[in-house]
């Protein structure tokens, strides 16, 4: 590669990593007087790289937005943390809402990368393993995240197509005053205000079919965030048992073993039992009850089981068979 082009590209770098770059620090990194750099800037233009004159006693150049990507120029540090962006990405369901862009992504980087790096990353990504199982992901199409986080930043009413579970549980059209995107366990989801119903309600995007942004303005309310009420949502929606217990501790040490999409911990009404530590109460919804006892055994606090019946009886069994175990007791042939 030619000094003169090595330099052109190498001002590219420098433009890229943001912020308005003087002539005269521009000179001093390429090791050329400033007339050179205005030449090689009209280089860029030339190219349709947006370079952009900024005046003023601090002005320079710097990137403007574009119709299309400039040549991207990525150190192996920069080129190492998009791929491994991509990859995780891809793992964790985050990626999915693009569809195949992530993989073709993933492959135009490797593509233009020099043979010594992408020989080096590959052996990273060959050699990287995750001590999770692929989150199952459930992609919204792009026609709809589009719309629903426009009509989220500007706090705008959202007109959607939805189609509930088995096609019913509030299935048809909605007029939605949407709070919040949240990404969670390989699905997107956006919380807002149902005003079909009059109700907060949490929505699946890969099951909407289509979603508008309609006129107007809305203010969100106070309260939890997003976040917060999609994981309430979750925790709280019907399923075949509904489990009350309450557990001595904390409201706070509670809710930090027991994820917010599992249960919904609330200080109880009592004082406690006069040490001044008090009672929760932990709401759980599951369809099955098994892996409960140990759940609540490994919170190492005490706690009573208030419904339903059939939950005590497995944490008696579970008891039974805790001291069997510290009694090196055989369990019985069945």
């Amino acid at each position: 590669m030619s000094r003169p082009v090595s330099r052109v590209l190498t001002l590219l770098e420098l433009l890229q990593s943001g912020g308005v770059r003087t002539v005269a620090e521009l000179a001093d990194r390429l090791g050329v007087g400033e007339r050179t750099v205005r030449r090689y800037v009209d280089h860029l233009v030339d190219l349709d790289v947006p370079v952009e004159s900024v005046r003023g006693r601090y002005g320079g150049y710097r990137l403007a937005p574009a119709h299309r990507m400039p040549p991207l120029m990525l150190t192996d540090d920069e080129a190492l943390a998009v791929l491994l962006g991509l990859v995780a990405g891809r793992r964790t369901g985050i990626t999915a809402a693009a569809g195949t862009a992530g993989e073709t992504a993933t492959a135009k980087v490797r593509r233009v990368l020099p043979e010594r790096l992408r020989h080096r990353l590959d052996a990273v990504l060959d050699s990287l393993t995750f001590t999770t199982a692929p989150a199952g992901s459930a992609a919204p199409e792009a026609a709809v995240l589009l719309p629903v986080a426009d009509a989220v930043r500007h706090h705008r009413p959202l007109a959607i197509r939805y189609t509930g579970s088995g096609g019913s549980g509030g299935s048809g059209e909605r007029t939605v005053y949407p709070y919040g995107l949240v990404a969670h366990a390989g699905r997107w989801y956006v919380t807002g205000r149902d005003l079909s119903v009059g109700a907060d309600r949490t929505f699946r995007l890969d099951r909407i079919h289509g979603a508008r942004v309609l006129p107007g303005t809305f203010e969100p309310p106070p309260g939890p965030g997003p976040a917060e009420r999609v994981l309430t949502a979750l925790a709280t929606a019907p399923y075949r048992h509904e489990v009350t217990v309450r557990v001595r501790g904390a409201a706070e040490e509670i809710r930090a073993r027991l994820p917010g999409s599992v249960a919904v911990v609330a200080a109880a009404d009592d004082e406690g039992d006069g040490d001044g530590e008090g009672w929760c109460r932990v709401e759980i919804r599951a369809e099955r009850l098994d892996w409960l006892p140990g759940l609540l055994a490994s919170l190492d606090r005490p706690f009573v089981v208030e419904r339903p019946d059939e939950l005590r009886g497995l944490v008696a069994d579970l008891a039974d068979r805790l001291m069997d175990a510290a009694r090196g007791t055989p369990p019985p042939r069945g």
